[in-house]
C-alpha cells in the first residue's frame, strides 16, 4: 500500500504503569490518498525476544486475557504464539472497528485474519472525552504512550470498557474455523505488541484517530476551565414546608451527581499542636484514603446496571493492611502496617507486590498454605505439547522450575501465578495466567508490574522446593 510513511525506531524505557525494560522498534505506515481511508493505520512489529512475553505493558496484557480467556482451544493459542514468534504475521491494518494481517501457517499458505471489536457509540464517545477532559493527567500520559489505569477506571465509571473483555473479539478468518484459529490468534498476540508502543491503537479500534481525539479534548478542556472560571450561579428553590404542602406535584428528582475530581487533602500540620499520642502523618492518610475509596464507590454506583452488580467481599484487616501500603502509604505509617500485620518490612514489600499483581487472589496465592489442587499435574503434562518442556518438583498448588529459580502457583479457580526467588523469598512476577506456559514466560520474562525485581538480590536457585520431578516435565 503506498502512502506517506513514516519510520520509528525509538525504544521508550521503564515507564510508569508496568512496562520492562526497552520498547521494541516499531515501523509505522499511515495510509495515503490511494483509496484507503485516513483513519487506517498499517504497522509492522518484530516478534519477541526469545524468551519474553508479547506484552510488558498491564494494557497489552489485558488485551491478550481477552484473547485467552475466550479462546476454546488452548492448542490453537499455541499455535498462534508460534507462528507470531516465528515472523508468520505480515503487515497489521488497524482501523475502527476492525484488525486484518495476512498470516503464513506453517506449510506456507497464506489466510487473511480479521478482528473485529466493537466500536463506541456517539454517546459512549461524549462521555469518554468528558472524562478525559476532567484529568489533564489523561492527556497527557496517553501522547507519552502510557494507558492510566484511573483513564480505565474512569471509563468503567461511565459505563465504557475501553479493552476488550471475554467474547469481545470476534476472529474471522479464510481458514474457517469459526472460533479463534491459529491464525487470528498469532494476529492477536502481535497487535499486543503494537498497543505496547501505543495505545491510541486501542481508542483507533474503538473508532477515533489520534488527531481528532487530542484535538477535542483539548477544545473540552478549555471550554471547561472558562466555565470554572464563571461565577456559580444561585440556583433557585423553595422552603420545605412550601414543597411538603404541593406534594401532589413535587418537581422531578434531580439527575445523579457527576463523580467529582481528584479529591483535596487539607493539610492538618502546622496549626494548633496535636494531642499527644496522635499521628498527623498517619491521620491525613486515611482521611485521603477514605476519600479516594468514597469516589471510587460513588463512580462505581453510578454505572449502569449497578444494581445487579454482586458486593465484593469485604477485605479483613490484613488485606486492608496491604490495600492501604499498595495506595503510596507513607514511609512511617507503612512501617505501622508492616508491624501491625506481623509482616515485617520485607513481608509487606512482598504483599503489596502481590496486590498490584492482582488483588486478593494474588495476596492469597503468596501467603496461602500449601494444598492439593486435583488435575493440576495432569494441566502441567499438556502445557508444553511440542515444546521443550521444563523439569518440575513440588505438587499440590506450586511447582518449582529445577534450576532458574522460579515457581509457578496454581489456585482453586485453576489460575497460575508466576514467582521468581530473591533473597530467600518468593516475589510474585506477574498476573495470573490461564494456562502454566504463559505463567513461565511471565515468570522468565518479567511480565509483572516490575516489583518482583525489587526485592533483595540472590543468585535465584537457593531453597527450591523438594520432591520428585513431574514426570510431565522430563519428556
Amino acid at each position: 500500500m503506498t502512502g506517506t510513511e513514516r519510520q520509528t525506531g525509538t525504544q521508550r524505557q521503564t515507564g510508569t504503569e508496568g512496562r520492562t525494560g526497552a520498547r521494541p522498534q516499531r515501523s509505522t505506515q499511515r495510509a495515503g490518498t490511494d483509496g484507503a481511508t485516513p483513519r487506517e493505520r498499517v504497522l509492522t512489529a518484530p516478534p519477541p525476544a526469545p524468551g519474553r512475553g508479547f506484552a510488558d505493558t498491564w494494557w497489552g496484557r489485558g488485551w491478550l486475557k481477552a484473547l485467552e480467556e475466550s479462546a476454546l482451544d488452548g492448542a490453537r493459542l499455541r499455535q498462534g504464539r508460534r507462528a507470531a514468534r516465528a515472523g508468520a504475521v505480515g503487515a497489521v491494518s488497524v482501523r475502527p472497528g476492525r484488525l486484518t494481517a495476512v498470516v503464513r501457517s506453517a506449510e506456507g499458505t497464506a489466510w487473511r485474519a480479521d478482528v473485529l471489536l466493537r466500536r463506541l457509540t456517539e454517546a459512549e464517545w461524549d462521555r469518554l472525552l468528558g472524562t478525559v477532559a476532567r484529568e489533564a493527567g489523561h492527556l497527557a500520559a496517553l501522547l507519552d504512550g502510557e494507558m492510566p489505569r484511573h483513564l480505565v477506571a474512569d471509563a468503567a465509571a461511565a459505563g465504557i470498557d475501553l479493552l476488550p473483555g471475554i467474547g469481545d473479539l470476534e476472529p474471522r478468518c479464510e481458514c474457517g474455523e469459526w472460533d479463534h484459529c491459529a491464525h487470528t490468534a498469532a494476529l492477536c498476540y502481535q497487535v499486543a505488541r503494537l498497543l505496547d508502543a501505543d495505545p491510541f491503537l486501542l481508542l483507533l479500534l474503538r473508532g477515533r484517530e489520534e488527531a481528532d481525539l487530542t484535538e477535542e479534548w483539548q477544545r473540552r478542556g478549555q471550554r471547561r476551565a472558562e466555565e470554572e472560571r464563571e461565577p456559580e450561579r444561585a440556583r433557585a428553590g423553595m422552603p420545605a414546608g412550601e414543597a411538603y404542602a404541593r406534594a401532589t406535584r413535587l418537581p422531578q428528582l434531580p439527575a445523579p451527581p457527576p463523580v467529582p475530581g481528584a479529591p483535596t487533602i487539607p493539610a492538618l500540620a502546622g496549626g494548633v499542636p496535636p494531642a499527644p499520642g496522635l499521628d498527623v502523618g498517619a491521620l491525613e492518610f486515611l482521611i485521603a484514603d477514605a476519600a479516594r475509596r468514597a469516589r471510587r464507590m460513588l463512580a462505581e454506583a453510578l454505572r449502569p446496571g449497578h444494581a445487579a452488580t454482586p458486593l465484593p467481599e469485604p477485605l479483613d484487616e490484613g488485606q486492608d493492611a496491604v490495600r492501604m501500603a499498595a495506595g503510596g502509604a507513607p514511609a512511617p505509617v507503612a512501617e505501622r502496617l508492616a508491624a501491625a500485620g506481623g509482616r515485617g518490612r520485607v513481608g509487606l514489600e512482598l504483599a503489596v507486590c502481590a496486590w498490584e499483581s492482582g488483588g486478593p487472589a494474588a495476596l492469597a496465592a503468596l501467603e496461602g498454605p500449601p494444598r492439593p489442587v486435583p488435575g493440576a499435574a495432569e494441566r502441567l503434562a499438556a502445557a508444553w505439547e511440542g515444546e521443550e518442556r521444563p523439569v518440575l518438583r513440588g505438587g499440590g498448588d506450586r511447582w518449582t522450575v529445577v534450576g532458574e529459580g522460579l515457581q509457578l502457583r496454581v489456585d482453586a479457580a485453576g489460575r497460575w501465578w508466576p514467582f521468581r526467588r530473591r533473597g530467600g523469598r518468593w516475589w510474585p512476577a506477574g498476573g495470573a495466567q490461564p494456562e502454566p506456559a504463559a505463567a513461565l514466560a511471565a515468570a522468565r520474562g518479567g511480565e509483572g508490574d516490575g516489583r518482583a525485581g525489587h526485592g533483595p538480590e540472590g543468585d535465584g536457585r537457593e531453597g527450591e522446593e523438594p520432591g520428585q520431578a513431574s514426570p510431565s516435565s522430563t519428556g
